[in-house]
């Protein structure tokens, strides 16, 4: 019989689910926060349900040497190696939409909450006082609403603030002009979001685009008296900065329900009057707890002892029989879409994959979440298979897909193209006998390129002293080259570069090979190619 530990404080009911389907439980709600206890008992184990509390570190997970799936109640895995786990061939599995109301209601209560000052008032009340002349409040209707990130989450705001009168403007990479006209909101870039909007609410997961995505300077450009709500991810305000601009009045509010660091036991941000603060209660409510819950619970059960895989993050949900074919194309696709997600920066509009030969007979539906899900994942870092495909629909991407029959010298080759306003970029991939996936066509260029996990991008007029170029910068910063590959697709025409890198290319050295008047563009990329 499986047995699972229970290491966080999950519904009693859940507890059930696992017992009802034949999995041996251990409820033990406190023990997450017992590092070293639970290194001890991890051992015993073939699955971890959680919530935020229980750091799942590369420590453990070598511990775990039963543990075969960590389940995670709620959206949010950034308590997870994620790369260790994949590693070690550990599932990891969350509930992506369990708590998405919830999430926004809080968001919206925040807004409520700085703008009528009602929870300095309602301590002054309570304290006796009758303090009506110093809470004077402000009305949010006709004010502007800017949502950074208009995802699940955020688009439930956005409707909310629709419904409650306010002009809402959004920033998300995503978001299409048809999903943003569907919203009723208007779609901005972040510099006008900071300039126009009275409330900016943060609704975007935490990665290295978005981390201090407000700082000072950010700040600078927002209209004296804004109030900013993060009900999403400690990390994405720079809080230092957030507090001297409370105390100038720069910022006449902030809601704010995540820290850098938590639990966050003392900050200066405690005790502010025009801050109000709660300890990460976005998804606490009696439904949203139970929703996530009751969800793991199934999820885990139907791994454990049916095999079935749903709302992985690292493994694609697809049968037993069809795996062992599938699986390597599953990460073909993955990578596909992980380059193009890397090198585009303007809003998708449309993408198409071409499943050519034996990859049109497969699972393309597994394909085509697996290419989605590396697509957007450099903008949504917790994306899966199973949430790729509703999240591109909700920022009104349109979809193709194309089968025919074998048209080249592979038996069968994925070809990821994709649109923006202004570009079309295209690359094509195949897996050899090894199981190991492969470019075969980047920017219509034939070529045969591994993938590896710090690679170099670059683009440019064919011409000679490109390498040499490269070569130069990289050794004069310290930066090895592995290895490279080259394409062009005619003599002077246009060419490309990869090189592959034994650690991440850094950005200073980035911008010195793209201030190159010979390089028309420089991308650094990265490849979880651990993950089989």
């Amino acid at each position: 019989m499986p047995r699972v530990l229970v290491s966080d404080k999950l519904s009693t009911t859940a507890v059930q689910i696992f017992r009802d389907r034949g999995v041996e439980v251990d409820y033990l709600p406190d023990l997450g926060k017992d590092k070293e206890k639970l290194l001890e008992v991890i051992g015993q184990y073939d699955g971890l349900a959680i919530r935020s509390a229980t750091k799942v570190t590369e420590k453990l997970i070598d511990a775990a040497t039963r543990l075969k799936v960590v389940g995670r109640a709620g959206i949010g895995v950034d308590n997870v190696d994620i790369p260790a786990a994949s590693r070690k061939g550990i599932i990891v599995m969350n509930t992506p939409f369990g708590n998405s109301i919830t999430t926004a209601e809080h968001a919206v209560a925040m807004i409520f909450a700085l703008a009528r000052q009602i929870p300095e008032a309602n301590a002054s009340t309570h304290a006796g006082k009758w303090e009506k002349n110093r809470f004077m409040g402000t009305e949010i209707t006709g004010k502007t609403l800017g949502i950074i990130g208009c995802g699940n989450i955020g688009s439930i705001v956005a409707t909310r603030g629709v419904g409650l009168k306010m002009h809402v403007i959004a920033f998300d990479p995503f978001l299409s002009d048809s999903r943003a006209e569907e919203l009723g909101v208007e779609k901005v870039e972040l510099d006008e979001l900071f300039a126009r909007a009275d409330f900016i609410t943060l609704h975007t997961p935490l990665t290295d685009k978005t981390r201090n995505i407000i700082d000072a300077s950010a700040i600078a450009k927002m209209k004296t008296g804004v109030r900013i709500i993060n009900c999403a991810r400690g990390g994405l305000i720079v809080e230092a900065d957030l507090i001297a601009a409370l105390k100038s009045g720069k910022v006449a509010g902030a809601g704010i329900d995540v820290f850098e660091v938590e639990p966050a036991e003392k900050s200066e941000l405690f005790g502010m009057e025009n801050v109000v603060a709660t300890p990460h209660l976005g998804a606490s409510t009696m439904e949203a707890q139970e929703n996530v819950a009751l969800q793991v619970a199934e999820q885990m059960a139907d791994y454990l002892i049916k095999g079935a895989v749903s709302n992985a993050i690292n493994m694609p949900s697809i049968t037993a029989e069809e795996a062992p074919r599938l699986k390597p194309f599953v990460k073909l696709a993955e990578v596909l879409g992980a380059f193009v997600g890397q090198v585009t920066e303007d809003p998708i509009k449309e993408v198409e994959i071409l499943f050519d030969g034996s990859t049109a007979t497969m699972n393309t539906r597994a394909l085509i979440s697996a290419t989605l899900a590396g697509l957007i994942r450099p903008q949504v870092s917790d994306v899966n298979m199973v949430s790729a495909p509703i999240m591109v629909k909700e920022r009104g991407i349109i979809v193709a897909e194309v089968k025919r029959d074998k048209s080249g010298v592979f038996d069968g080759y994925i070809k990821l193209t994709v649109k923006t306003e202004h570009k079309t970029r295209a690359i094509a991939g195949t897996c050899f006998s090894d199981g190991k996936p492969r470019f075969i066509q980047i920017k219509g260029i034939n070529l045969d390129a591994e993938v590896g996990q710090h690679m170099l991008y670059t683009t440019n007029a064919d011409a000679p002293g490109i390498i040499g170029l490269l070569g130069t910068v990289c050794g004069e910063n310290g930066v090895n080259i592995a290895n490279f590959q080259l394409g062009r697709n005619r003599p002077g025409g246009d060419a490309i570069a990869l090189l592959y890198l034994d650690a991440p290319f850094p950005e200073k050295v980035l911008e010195q090979v793209r201030a190159h008047k010979s390089i028309d563009s420089a991308k650094r990329l990265h490849f979880d190619v651990g993950v089989a």
